[in-house]
C-alpha cells in the first residue's frame, strides 16, 4: 500500500511540474503574440478568455452559512481567495483539476516545486518532500451554531511538500519550449526565485531544517538564527511577546500556552475546562497586558477571556460578539481591549468595568485590529479590502484606506508603527502596504478644525512591498521601526526596509503557512507561528558582514 501511495505521489509531482512549465510557456507565447500585434493578453490563443473552464472562486465573502471566518482563509486552494492548509484526501490526490464548485475546504495543497528552487531546496524550508498525509480536518465544536460569515478558517495541518505554483494551468498539446532568462531587475524582492545553491556563502544562511536568503542586490546588514522551536499538538494560530520580552504566548486548539524566551520552556498552559470537550476550539488571538499580569484570548466560541497568568484563572469574560473572534489588542495603558470578529464589528472593552465601551460596525468581516501606541486610534482590516481607522474614544470613523492605491483583496493583518504616525497592512493580494497617517498630533488627536464624524485624515499609501508568492497573513514592525516583518502562505518570513521598499532577507523555517509573526518589544528576537504545529523564536541582529550588491 505504501508503494502505491508513493507512486501516486510521484505521478502528482510530475503532473504539477508539467503544468507549471505549460503555464510559463503559454505566458511567453502570449507575450510574443502581443509583441507582434496579436490579440491582447486577456484573450487566449483560441479567442476565448484564458482558462474559461476554471473560473476562480471569489475571496471569502461575508454571508451567513456554516463556514466560519478563519475557515475561509485556511481551507481554500492555494492562490484562490484564501490560504489553504487542508491536506488532500486520497480521492482528491487522483483528480487532476477539480471543477470550481468542488474547490473548497476539502481541496488539497497541490504538489510541485516553487519558483526557481530545485527540489532539494523547495519552499518547504529545505525538507525532503513526503507523500501526502491524511489528517482529520478540525470542525466546529458541539453547540456552536449560526456561524455567520466565512473568513480566516479553522486551521488544518497540510502536508510538508514543496510549495506549488498557484497559477492555473493551460491545456497545451505540445511540449513546452525553454523560457528566456528571468530579467534581473525583477529578482530584487522575489528572493524565492533565486537558486539557493548558486548563491555565495554570505548571501545565504542554512540551519537545521531552515534557511535564509539575503538579497544579493543590496548590502546585507542583518543576520538571523534559530533560538527555540516550540512544538504544539495543533496548528499555531498566533504568537505574541510580553512587553518585557521575557515570555511568548501562543494560541492553538483549546489552549493558550506561555513559554520562557530564555530557555524555551513552557511555563503556563491556559485552558478553560468548563468548555464543551466535543470538537475543536481554536484560540485565534492572544495578547499580553502591558504589565504582563494578564493574557487575553479570543476564540471560536465568540468569547474573550482575560486570564490572570499567576493564578491561571479567568479574570474577565467578555461576551457580545456574534461570530468567531479573530484578533485582539491591548491598549498601552492596560485599560482597554479591542477585538475584531466575523460578525462585522470591532468592539472596545473596558477592563475595569467589565463592559463593552464601543461597537463599531462595518459591511464585512473583521480579520484584524490594532490600537495605536497612544490609545487614541483603533485600526481594522476587513474582507472588503479596506483598512479603517477610528477615534477610539468617540467611535468616529477617521479614515478608510482603500480605492486605487489600496489592496486588491481581503486585508488580514494591520499594525501601527511605534510612533503611531503610520501603519502597515498585509493582504491576500500578496502585498504589504505602508500608510502614512495624516497630521497625527503629539497626543494622537488629529490636527484640523472641528474634528467630527464627517472629517477624514487624508492618509496615503507611501510604500507597497511586493515579493511574496502567496497571501500575506501577518505583518508587524520592529520596535525601532527599522524593519517591516511579514509572514505568508508561501511559508516565508520577509524583512522589508520601509524606507526603500526592498526586502533584506527571506527566511524559510516552517513546513507550512506562516500564520503569525511577532517581534519582541525589546528588539532582536521575533516569533513565528505556523500550520506545521510549531512556533519558533528567532534572533535577528545587525551584522558587520556586508555583501556587496551584485552588478
Amino acid at each position: 500500500m505504501e508503494l502505491v501511495r508513493q507512486k501516486v505521489y510521484n505521478l502528482e509531482q510530475n503532473q504539477v511540474a508539467i503544468k507549471q512549465r505549460y503555464e510559463e510557456d503559454v505566458a511567453r507565447l502570449r507575450h510574443e503574440l502581443e509583441a507582434r500585434g496579436g490579440p491582447p493578453s486577456h484573450v487566449s490563443i483560441s479567442g476565448l478568455p484564458p482558462h474559461a473552464g476554471l473560473s476562480q472562486p471569489q475571496p471569502p465573502a461575508i454571508g451567513h452559512g456554516p463556514s466560519n471566518l478563519f475557515g475561509g482563509i485556511m481551507a481554500n486552494p492555494p492562490g484562490q481567495g484564501a490560504p489553504g492548509l487542508v491536506p488532500p484526501t486520497q480521492d482528491q490526490q487522483q483528480q487532476q483539476v477539480p471543477p470550481p464548485h468542488q474547490m473548497g475546504a476539502s481541496q488539497a495543497l497541490q504538489q510541485g516545486t516553487f519558483g526557481g528552487y530545485p527540489p532539494s531546496h523547495g519552499m518547504n524550508g529545505g525538507y525532503n518532500p513526503q507523500p501526502p498525509q491524511t489528517t482529520a480536518s478540525p470542525g466546529p465544536g458541539k453547540g456552536r451554531v449560526n456561524r455567520g460569515p466565512p473568513g480566516p478558517s479553522t486551521p488544518h495541518q497540510a502536508p510538508s511538500n514543496s510549495y506549488p505554483d498557484a497559477r492555473p494551468s493551460p491545456q497545451l498539446g505540445r511540449p513546452p519550449s525553454p523560457l528566456p532568462p528571468h530579467p534581473s531587475h525583477q529578482i530584487i524582492n522575489n528572493l524565492a526565485d533565486l537558486d539557493l545553491d548558486s548563491l555565495r556563502p554570505e548571501q545565504k544562511r542554512e540551519g537545521n531544517e531552515w534557511f535564509a536568503i539575503f538579497n544579493p542586490r543590496i548590502p546585507r546588514v542583518l543576520d538571523v538564527d534559530l533560538k527555540h522551536t516550540l512544538n504544539h499538538d495543533s496548528v499555531v494560530c498566533c504568537v505574541r511577546f510580553s512587553q518585557d520580552g521575557r515570555y511568548v504566548a501562543t494560541g492553538c486548539n483549546r489552549s493558550a500556552q506561555i513559554f520562557d524566551v530564555a530557555d524555551g520552556r513552557q511555563v503556563t498552559k491556559l485552558q478553560d475546562e468548563t468548555v464543551d470537550k466535543d470538537g475543536d476550539l481554536y484560540i485565534r488571538s492572544v495578547c499580553f497586558s502591558p504589565d504582563g499580569r494578564y493574557l487575553a484570548t479570543g476564540a471560536e466560541d465568540k468569547q474573550i477571556r482575560v486570564w490572570d497568568i499567576g493564578s491561571r484563572t479567568i479574570r474577565n469574560t467578555f461576551s457580545g460578539h456574534e461570530q468567531d473572534i479573530y484578533s485582539l489588542d491591548f491598549s498601552r495603558d492596560g485599560k482597554h481591549i479591542a477585538s475584531g470578529s466575523g460578525d462585522r464589528s470591532v468592539r472596545l472593552w473596558d477592563l475595569e468595568s467589565g463592559r463593552e465601551g464601543l461597537c463599531l460596525t462595518i459591511e464585512d468581516g473583521v480579520t484584524t485590529v490594532a490600537i495605536s501606541p497612544t490609545g487614541e486610534l483603533v485600526a481594522a482590516g476587513s474582507l472588503d479590502k479596506s483598512v479603517r481607522v477610528w477615534n477610539a474614544h468617540t467611535g468616529n470613523l477617521l479614515e478608510r484606506l482603500d480605492g486605487a492605491e489600496g489592496h486588491k483583496d481581503s486585508v488580514y493583518s494591520v499594525a501601527f508603527a511605534p510612533n503611531g504616525k503610520s501603519l502597515v497592512s498585509g493582504s491576500l493580494d500578496k502585498t504589504i502596504k505602508m500608510w502614512e497617517l495624516d497630521n497625527p498630533a503629539p497626543n494622537g488627536r488629529m490636527i484640523g478644525p472641528g474634528l467630527a464624524s464627517r472629517d477624514r485624515m487624508g492618509s496615503k499609501c507611501v510604500k507597497t512591498f511586493e515579493g511574496h508568492k502567496d497571501f500575506v497573513l501577518s505583518v508587524a514592525l520592529t520596535p525601532d521601526s527599522r524593519w517591516v516583518l511579514s509572514g505568508s502562505k508561501d511559508r516565508g518570513v520577509q524583512f522589508w526596509d520601509p524606507r526603500t521598499g526592498d526586502t533584506q532577507l527571506m527566511l524559510q523555517g516552517h513546513k507550512n503557512s506562516v500564520i503569525s509573526v511577532a517581534p519582541s518589544p525589546q528588539g532582536e528576537l521575533f516569533a513565528t507561528g505556523s500550520g506545521d504545529k510549531a512556533a519558533r523564536i528567532w534572533r535577528s541582529v545587525f551584522t558587520s558582514l556586508l555583501s556587496k550588491p551584485r552588478v
